[in-house]
């Protein structure tokens, strides 16, 4: 019996030891798991973009072993290839580069795959101001880099204006009082890249169908069905091209200036103002001429609505957000999560608008680093503060969106009218 006894407790003893080894096993099985963000990242190793996300990754990595972002990296039209070849096939990642337009949002969203961002968003971290609604009941379906892209910019070269005995605009009837100094001097007052179609579409008349329905969002709104192309806010917002160029605001030779052109003349102190996005900003070589530069909205035009008065067309920027398939999983949401909000505030996501890829940080209580330079400054400026539109091509896109660009060329080349331009938009659309 003895001998029993002291085989039954060895065998007690041994089972807790072993069960105790297999607790401890699984501990540790807890305290090694990795978590795995499946991500499409935007960028390439030769591009500053790829080079920056690559480190902010690899710091990551070594600062939380216990999270992996497995990313696929492509630029340019691969990625969006890539994009929907995946959605495709059911290989939805995690988290992804991606937008609320046309050309970056609509794959995600015609695979059910938009998530709404505000529930979890650190509204420590971000300025919730400074993020644009992106769906129709205000959804947020990612975190942009940075402010709204805005593409309606009108740069003014201050102190050429001043030495023609002008200040800053504040109306279309102030431009236009320039015209006859500027002529005399070989001057142009507006200069704007006509050969490039786009350039009156997103850097032109995005601003000018705001002003002339008083509605922010006319474009996207048309193109659902609310407006057509044929009402008569269209086509005045047109006509403002004939005005100008009767004016003399804009030359008729506009049409043969390329973007690379209408740069340079404003550069070289050609013109007074320059029509174009704020991304140009940074090709003004000139010193002089950047630091005398003033980036403003278009002044109050004629028969304009006072709900748009001083308002800017802008692009939601696109940014890093999770897909439904990722936030579906609670671990993979948090490490997501954790990886942004790093992502988001680390100096080469923020420092970006020196390069113009960004106009502005989202980040909460951001200081403006002293040594940025002045224009870039203004830029910060206008981003913070101008009310935002849409911009055409973000949802106007095809033969629809290639037919107004084309029309409005033609109608600075005087071969076409506004309201034969905005039949044909309608045409294509519907």
């Amino acid at each position: 019996m003895k001998k029993f006894l002291g085989l039954l407790l060895m065998t007690v003893l041994l089972a807790g030891s072993l069960f105790a080894a297999g607790g401890k096993d699984n501990a540790a099985t807890e305290e090694n798991k990795v978590v795995v963000v499946k991500t499409m990242a935007y960028g390439d190793n030769s591009n500053q973009e790829g080079v920056n996300w690559k480190r902010i990754v690899d710091t990551f990595h070594d600062n939380n072993p216990n999270i992996k972002i497995d990313f696929e990296m492509l630029y340019d039209e691969a990625y969006h290839q890539k994009v929907v070849a995946r959605l495709a096939s059911g290989d939805i990642p995690h988290m992804a580069y991606m937008g609320a337009d046309a050309r970056w949002g609509a794959a995600w969203k015609e695979a059910g795959q938009q998530f709404d961002h505000r529930d979890i968003i650190d509204k420590t971290l971000y300025d919730l101001k400074l993020i644009p609604p992106m769906g129709p009941n205000g959804e947020i379906y990612e975190i942009p880099l940075g402010t709204s892209n805005i593409t309606t910019v009108l740069y003014m070269n201050k102190a050429l204006v001043e030495e023609l005995g002008f200040s800053q605009p504040k109306t279309y009837e102030d431009i236009k009082a320039m015209v006859p100094a500027a002529q005399a001097a070989g001057l142009d007052v507006i200069s704007i890249d006509g050969a490039d179609g786009w350039a009156w579409g997103s850097c032109l008349m995005s601003a000018m169908i705001a002003r002339t329905s008083g509605d922010p969002q006319w474009v996207s709104k048309a193109v659902a069905g609310k407006y057509k192309f044929t009402d008569k806010e269209f086509i005045d917002a047109l006509s403002y091209i004939d005005m100008m160029l009767a004016d003399g605001v804009i030359s008729s030779k506009a049409v043969l200036v390329d973007y690379g052109t209408n740069i340079s003349n404003f550069s070289n102190e050609k013109a007074l103002f320059m029509v174009q996005g704020q991304w140009a900003a940074g090709g003004i070589e000139n010193p002089e001429v950047s630091e005398n530069t003033v980036m403003m909205a278009w002044p109050k035009m004629p028969g304009e609505k006072s709900k748009t008065n001083g308002s800017v067309a802008a692009a939601i920027q696109v940014g890093y957000g999770l897909t439904k398939a990722g936030a579906a999983d609670a671990e993979v949401k948090e490490a997501a999560l954790k990886f942004l909000s790093v992502f988001y505030s680390e100096p080469e996501t923020t420092q970006r608008l020196r390069d113009g890829a960004i106009v502005a940080p989202i980040l909460k209580g951001y200081k403006i680093p002293a040594d940025l330079p002045a224009i870039m400054k203004q830029k910060v400026g206008l981003a913070q503060t101008a009310l935002n539109t849409d911009v055409i091509d973000a949802f106007l896109s095809g033969a629809p969106n290639d037919a107004l660009n084309a029309g409005m060329q033609k109608m600075a080349s005087g071969q076409a009218s506004a309201a034969e331009v905005a039949a044909e938009v309608e045409r294509l659309l519907r």
